[in-house]
């Protein structure tokens, strides 16, 4: 595929101190999503919003900017009227934080350092919403103008599951008739030293996303005075239940992105795990099984089973009239919602214990395949780290994107950033952080993809095996 050329110092250097101080400031908007949509703290949006306004004027002068609630629905026309190139998802809420005492720098201080922008967001995702912003704004003061429509398009309430922010712009863009050549969200970046055996940083560009259910187990009892308990109680049926449960996850599967991205990988994994990814295609039982013994690799071969909430009992010589445990799966695909409750019952086999799913649930998507799209994306990650792997992925989680599967041909959850161990820790966890390189990084990549949709338009097949 051949890409814009630009001699673009960000490759290398540090972005400048206006540009991190830009993405700081936006961080010490403590835009933290809520359950509860009318408990939420809408003055740090207000905030960000202001901030947003004057950081990108030429972005709010040019693209047409509808709000939904707070989030944010850019359309940046094109120069023929041929269609939409990409809608670009990022999300400008995040998550609380438990022990702020624990942080090296207070959570929404919003701290630049030499080498680090510190704070909630920095990772996720406040970056990549500064970052698409910051491509344009360069692009529109350049004269930049895609050939054919953008959309970036920044929730407020994604980490709540997106039913207030994603979800209206969604059914928004449907009423239009938008469908994209791609779909860019969150999800996959670029992992060092944590893929054992592989020697190379690996690109993971995730084409789907698993599905996500709660599961609540209830039973009710008679109760009574713990001096004469009966051969069950409420609490041990449900200990029962949630062991059961436990020890009995879902069937494995080797769905067609994870074969294909252990094929991918099978090129630049040395030694013996090199040889067994290569049965992936004639022993997927065997595979399977290897990946279900360590938990980040389990998850792309099974529907994961999560107890998380055990709730019963007022008092210690009181039998609780009532027991109840929260279970969350994430779901793979060819699995369902319904296909989690029928398992339940199957393993549990006990007519007293109740099943409900509660909260918000959310089918399997649908995975893309790779395509022209995916070829532009693994290319402009090449281009911004050259010497990566590049292979294909599924998102654990769940992302914005699910709300917009239907409206691209290729979906591509994935960020050009480098991150280890310790930095895929502080996701949702304590001193989040973003290299400034790594910022520079996820700049530098949107400015190329914006720079390939002004001068080619429509991903083409790159002709290599990315």
């Amino acid at each position: 595929m051949n890409l814009p050329t630009r001699s673009d110092a960000t490759m290398t250097q540090p972005v400048d101190d206006p540009t991190a101080e830009r993405l700081a400031a936006a961080l010490r908007c403590a835009t933290v999503s809520a359950d509860d949509p009318h408990r939420l703290d809408t003055t740090a949006f207000d905030r960000l919003d202001a901030h947003l306004r004057q950081s990108f004027p030429l972005v709010h002068a040019e693209l047409e900017l509808r709000r939904f609630g707070p989030s944010r629905l850019y359309r940046w026309p094109g120069t023929e009227p041929t269609g939409v190139a990409a809608i670009l998802l990022a999300h400008q809420d995040v998550v609380p934080v438990d022990d702020p005492q624990r942080w090296t720098h207070p959570p929404f201080a919003g701290v630049v350092d030499d080498e680090y922008i510190w704070g909630r967001g920095a990772i996720d995702d406040k970056s990549r919403v500064l970052a698409a912003l910051e491509a344009v704004e360069s692009a529109l003061a350049d004269g930049l103008r895609p050939r054919r429509t953008i959309y970036l398009a920044f929730g407020h309430d994604e980490e709540v599951f997106g039913g207030d922010g994603a979800v209206p712009m969604a059914e928004h863009l449907r009423q239009a008739g938008v469908y994209a050549d791609l779909l860019l969200d969150e999800g996959g970046v670029i992992t060092a030293d944590v893929i054992e055996g592989v020697r190379q940083p690996v690109a993971t560009i995730m084409l789907g996303e698993k599905g996500y259910a709660t599961v609540r187990l209830s039973v009710t009892d008679t109760g009574g005075h713990s001096s004469m308990p009966g051969t069950q109680t409420a609490i041990g049926r449900i200990a029962r239940a949630v062991h059961r449960i436990q020890t009995h996850p879902m069937p494995l599967r080797l769905t067609p992105v994870i074969a294909d991205m252990l094929h991918r990988l099978r090129t630049v994994m040395h030694g013996p795990r090199g040889h067994l990814l290569g049965l992936a295609r004639i022993a997927p039982s065997l595979i399977t099984r290897v990946m279900a013994t360590q938990p980040q690799t389990a998850a792309l071969v099974r529907t994961t089973t999560a107890p998380t909430v055990i709730r019963g009992g007022v008092r210690a010589n009181v039998l609780p009239a009532q027991a109840e445990a929260l279970v969350n799966f994430r779901i793979l695909p060819g699995d369902s919602v319904a296909a989690v409750l029928r398992h339940c019952r199957k393993v549990v086999r006990d007519p007293q214990v109740r099943f409900d799913v509660v909260g918000t649930a959310t089918e399997p998507s649908t995975v893309t395949a790779p395509g022209p799209a995916f070829d532009l994306v693994a290319d402009l990650a090449r281009a911004v780290v050259p010497g990566i792997a590049v292979t294909t992925g599924l998102v654990p989680g769940a992302t914005d994107s699910r709300h917009y599967a239907d409206l691209a041909l290729t979906r591509c959850n994935f960020a050009p950033v480098v991150l280890d161990e310790r930095d895929l820790a502080s996701i949702h966890g304590t001193d989040e952080r973003l290299s400034r390189v790594n910022y520079a990084r996820l700049i530098t990549f949107n400015r190329r993809l914006i720079e390939y949709f002004a001068t080619t338009g429509t991903p083409q097949t790159s002709g290599a095996d990315s």
